[in-house]
């Protein structure tokens, strides 16, 4: 599932988050928060970036779509 599928399922503190903060190591409530909306985190999703033990970031292509939405874009 991509980005577009899973966030109007997402919380809007989660949204609100990864618009401010978008490009930024997400916290783990953030991911919780995606993973109950439909996310899952597949290194094939277009949306999922570098993963790590301690950290993970969404894609360039996710970042710039979260930026679009900021700015009533999309």
């Amino acid at each position: 599932m991509e980005i577009d599928e899973w966030w109007p399922n997402l919380g809007d503190s989660a949204k609100s988050w990864l618009i401010a903060n978008n490009g930024d190591a997400l916290p783990s409530w953030v991911v919780a928060d995606i993973s109950a909306a439909g996310g899952v985190f597949d290194s094939a999703a277009q949306w999922v970036g570098e993963n790590g033990p301690d950290r993970f970031l969404l894609s360039d292509r996710a970042t710039d779509w979260i930026e679009s939405v900021a700015n009533d874009e999309t």
